[in-house]
């Protein structure tokens, strides 16, 4: 799965909000909307052309629905920071965090029950 540009990132956390929509939908969709809708149509191409959505032809317009799932996404990219910057840790990863402030003490416990719960299941 190729990485995405932060300019395509954003286009495809608005195409999984609305599960699909044309080009137009995805602009408003976005939180800073002020992308011209011709870049946002070649991003959205380029999404394409990379496997992420799928054009739908309806009458004279495309619609674009997502081919990969979010949480897939999130997954395996998530893992690759993992690995690139934290020596594959997810321990270092957290520890970065609460060095930064970032992480509290109370996250931190809600995120050992997390844990915790998921060994029970």
């Amino acid at each position: 799965m190729e990485k995405l540009t932060i300019q395509e990132e954003e286009a495809m956390l608005a195409i999984w909000k609305l599960n699909g929509g044309f080009v137009k939908d995805i602009q408003q969709a976005m939180p800073q909307n002020e992308i011209p809708y011709t870049t946002l149509a070649s991003t959205v191409k380029n999404l394409e052309r990379k496997g992420y959505v799928q054009a739908v032809k309806y009458a004279n317009a495309w619609r674009y629905e997502p081919l990969i799932p979010e949480p897939e996404y999130k997954k395996v990219h998530m893992g690759n920071i993992v690995q690139d910057y934290f020596q594959n840790s997810y321990k270092a990863l957290v520890n970065f965090f609460v060095e930064d402030n970032k992480l509290s003490a109370e996250e931190l416990k809600e995120i050992i029950a997390l844990i915790e719960q998921g060994k029970t299941k």
